[in-house]
Parts: C-alpha cells; sequence; structure tokens
C-alpha cells in the first residue's frame, strides 16, 4: 500500500475509532447519564472559573442557542451550575460542579492514556514530526470551507 493510501485509510478510520472508543471508554457506570457529547461540553467549560455561555459555544463551534439544550440537561443532572452576570442578565457564566469536575477528570484521564499510547514509544524527533504534522491537520480542519 502505498504512503497516501495508507495515510487516508488511517485518517478516515481513525476519527470513527476514536470516537467510539472515547464513548466506550469514558460514559461508565458513574456516568451513565450523560453522553459522549456532554462529557466534550464538559470539557470546554473547563475546571475554574468556567466561562460564558458564549465562549463555550464558540470553543465547540457551536451557536449558543444549541449549547443551551444540552446545558439544560447539564445543570438537571448537577454537573454544571448556571448563573446571570449581575452587570448585564443577558450574560451567562457556566461553571462545574463537584460532578461535573469529577467527569472533566475522568476524561482528562483517557485523553492522557490516549496521548500516552501515542508518544511512549517515540524518539524525541518522532514527536517533534508527529506534532507538527497534527498541527498542520489541525489547521486543515479550522481552515477547511472558509475560503
Amino acid at each position: 500500500m502505498d504512503a497516501y493510501k495508507m495515510i487516508n485509510d488511517v485518517l478516515v478510520h481513525l476519527f470513527n475509532e476514536i470516537w467510539e472508543l472515547e464513548e466506550q471508554a469514558i460514559i461508565t457506570e458513574e456516568f451513565k447519564d450523560i453522553s459522549n457529547n456532554d462529557m466534550h461540553i464538559i470539557e470546554a467549560i473547563g475546571l475554574g472559573d468556567g466561562g460564558t455561555m458564549s465562549v463555550i459555544a464558540k470553543k465547540l463551534n457551536i451557536t449558543a442557542g444549541s449549547l443551551t439544550t444540552s446545558m439544560n440537561s447539564l445543570v438537571n443532572k448537577k454537573y454544571v451550575t448556571r448563573e446571570r452576570s449581575e452587570q448585564d442578565r443577558r450574560v451567562v457564566y457556566i461553571r462545574l460542579l463537584d460532578k461535573g469536575v469529577k467527569a472533566y477528570r475522568h476524561h482528562e484521564d483517557f485523553h492522557q492514556q490516549m496521548t500516552d499510547a501515542v508518544i511512549k514509544n517515540l524518539k524525541e524527533e518522532e514527536v517533534d514530526v508527529l506534532v507538527r504534522t497534527l498541527g498542520s491537520l489541525s489547521d486543515f480542519f479550522r481552515d477547511y470551507g472558509k475560503e
């Protein structure tokens, strides 16, 4: 198999495999009440002070309206809290509750294991090449359709 075909084949299958495996790994008995999509919303909120609905929506590349439905569910399940700004009632701040922090850490652990598995047998110069390659791939996805 030539390099171009092999790279294409790996990329096409890798995205689906990561999504499916991630869902199996992170949606455990403890977190069975949320979806993989919910877990990525929790990741976008992050630790600490969280952020506004519009900032989180932008991180996820979705509209604030689309985020609202998922956010309602996460609030009801006690993963996140929503608070309106005292200065501007249109601004809504989101932050993780203890249950959300626990889910965040669980998801973060999966990503750590995945990253460790990729780089554990690479030499430093190979890691550098991989970082540049993945950066180019990320740029492609970020810029695709913007022209």
